[in-house]
């Protein structure tokens, strides 16, 4: 450990020494309160962070969530105590599903109130533990750096995911003897490595080479523009594409074509920090072949032995190890082997049920002045991405999400996950122009999802952060009109409508943003150039079908 020169006043002062130590230039999102305001005092002045003001907990999370996964740095999310944290708390969810490092810090009742009824007194550790890989409250304002370095180095380690410290006010207010503290190292933050050895590298490579149609698969870690670099090495050395799964429609994911298919067929599946569960539909006859054998490549213990009693005699390999050493080790056996040519004709047929849409879709047109289909939609934004090279594309809500991940093509992609909630695209918008300021940032969202964090185009407007939020209008929640209508039939639908072409852009407006109105695919092209050239956070509200989501398959439509 190395001895910091400067001497902070309080804990306060210690707690943003700490955030700034591991060499990030963070934003802090966060939202004021009463158990924080020594935070924020202690934030003046500083150039290594900066405190972005949110409107509301939950947002403050999905918007470190987003900037996280841009930059492979932790997030940070800054709240008060209470209500606060519960309404932050929400958020971690989708953090988690997405397996995405962020550190959120909640404001605490004081220490020397605690179990007397201090004011927003709750048992916020246990409130958070669900949903994060550790969630514990800090006691001494000495212990806030250490503590911070192991938050951020649990964040990162293994399978990435949330953590959770909570701050008592009267700790984050104590003075501080620069002597008393022991300050982490650079490296006290970093992830813990879990490489997988040589040995077992050899082994899954002597599956795959026996196999005669293997499939790897990545998890939602690997899901990021830095991580399908890195599978991009993998598939170079092996020949094979490695497809990333990080959507609650699993093998039903649109973005991934015919993936369901190819997994049907699969004689071998390699699992890269992927978790065996509902996506895959837990490895289970039809979706997966009775006699299919499984590998698990896994950084959580409570998941391998999770999949052993899952798969049984099916489980061929198993070895603890992170997602990304696990790609690493493999690409670079498999270089050194030279077996790209093995399964080529296999290859070939994934690459082709992974790239699949049906052609029927090639014949969808909206008529003008019509609702425009979502396959119209798609098909008007695309040129707006394929402008720029570091272009951000951010995908949310129901059914309107789901064509946009299936027909959209962006550098960087940001959707809500595997957990499968909805309403992080706005927010998510505005961690990611902060992630990468210059880079155009289109959001697509449903009618619904928009009413989740409409309040934060404020945000937005005062951080000078623009980005294009396209609001697909059917005045319902479709997904859930759609599963009823499966389920039930249409006179039994109940409970999904909303108010018919409610104007979202005017209520963006009314916050300082940019708004288009939409009601046919004619008035589109100029709407998105106006919005994209207006220099501002913009809400583009289009009227469209309610189609029910994309399943693709081939032969379909």
């Amino acid at each position: 450990m190395s001895q910091r020169t400067a001497k902070p006043r309080r804990g306060a002062d210690a707690l943003l020494d700490a955030l700034g130590r591991d060499g990030a230039r963070r934003p802090v999102f966060t939202l004021s309160g009463n158990h924080i305001m020594s935070v924020f005092d202690a934030a003046i002045g500083r150039d290594d962070l900066a405190l972005a003001h949110m409107r509301h907990e939950a947002a403050a999370v999905h918007a470190a969530d987003a900037w996280a996964r841009l930059t492979g740095e932790v997030g940070v999310a800054l709240v008060t105590a209470g209500q606060g944290h519960a309404n932050a708390a929400a958020a971690l969810c989708t953090a988690m599903g997405g397996e995405t490092p962020v550190l959120l810090l909640s404001g605490h009742a004081a220490l020397s109130e605690l179990g007397l009824g201090g004011f927003q007194e709750m048992r916020q550790a246990d409130y958070a533990a669900p949903v994060t890989k550790a969630s514990w409250m800090v006691r001494s304002a000495a212990a806030l750096p250490g503590e911070v370095a192991r938050a951020s180095r649990i964040a990162r380690s293994g399978r990435p995911g949330p953590v959770h410290l909570s701050l008592p006010a009267d700790v984050l207010e104590a003075p501080v003897d620069a002597g008393a503290i022991v300050w982490p190292a650079a490296e006290a933050f970093a992830a813990e490595e879990m490489p997988l050895a040589p040995r077992a590298a050899a082994a899954v490579l002597a599956e795959i080479a026996a196999a005669a149609r293997p499939l790897l698969v990545a998890g939602p870690a690997l899901c990021t523009s830095a991580g399908r670099r890195l599978l991009g090495t993998l598939e170079t050395a092996l020949g094979l594409p490695v497809p990333g799964m990080e959507s609650p429609r699993g093998v039903n994911d649109p973005s991934l074509g015919a993936f369901a298919e190819a997994l049907a067929e699969a004689d071998l599946v390699v699992l890269l920090g992927k978790p065996l569960d509902f996506t895959l539909r837990f490895g289970r006859a039809p979706a997966v072949a009775p006699g299919c054998r499984w590998i698990v490549l896994d950084p959580d213990p409570a998941l391998l032995a999770r999949a052993a009693r899952a798969l049984g005699e099916r489980l061929a390999f198993a070895a603890l190890a992170d997602a990304s050493a696990a790609v690493r080790a493999l690409a670079a056996a498999a270089g050194a082997t030279g077996t790209a040519a093995a399964h080529a004709g296999w290859a070939a047929d994934l690459r082709t049920a992974l790239a699949h849409r049906p052609a029927a879709w090639d014949a969808v047109v909206s008529a003008p002045g019509a609702p425009v289909h979502p396959i119209g939609l798609c098909r008007a934004l695309q040129p707006f991405l394929d402008r720029h090279p570091d272009a951000v594309l951010v995908s949310d809500g129901g059914e309107i999400g789901q064509w946009a991940q299936a027909l959209l093509r962006a550098p960087h992609r940001l959707i809500n996950g595997v957990a499968g909630a909805i309403g992080p695209s706005i927010p998510f918008a505005i961690g990611a122009k902060r992630a990468r300021p210059e880079s155009p940032v289109l959001a697509v969202l449903g009618d619904g999802t928009c009413g989740f964090h409409m309040a934060e185009f404020d945000t937005a407007c005062r951080l000078g952060l623009p980005f294009v939020a396209v609001v697909g209008n059917d005045s319902r929640w479709n997904a859930e009109y759609q599963i009823q209508l499966r389920q039930y039939g249409a006179n039994r639908a109940e409970g999904c409508a909303l108010a018919p072409a409610t104007r979202y852009d005017l209520a963006a407006a009314a916050l300082g943003a940019h708004g288009e109105f939409v009601t046919g695919i004619e008035q589109l092209p100029a709407a998105l150039e106006r919005a994209f050239a207006s220099g501002r956070p913009a809400c583009v509200n289009v009227l469209i079908e309610g189609a029910p989501a994309p399943v693709v398959r081939r032969g379909a439509a």
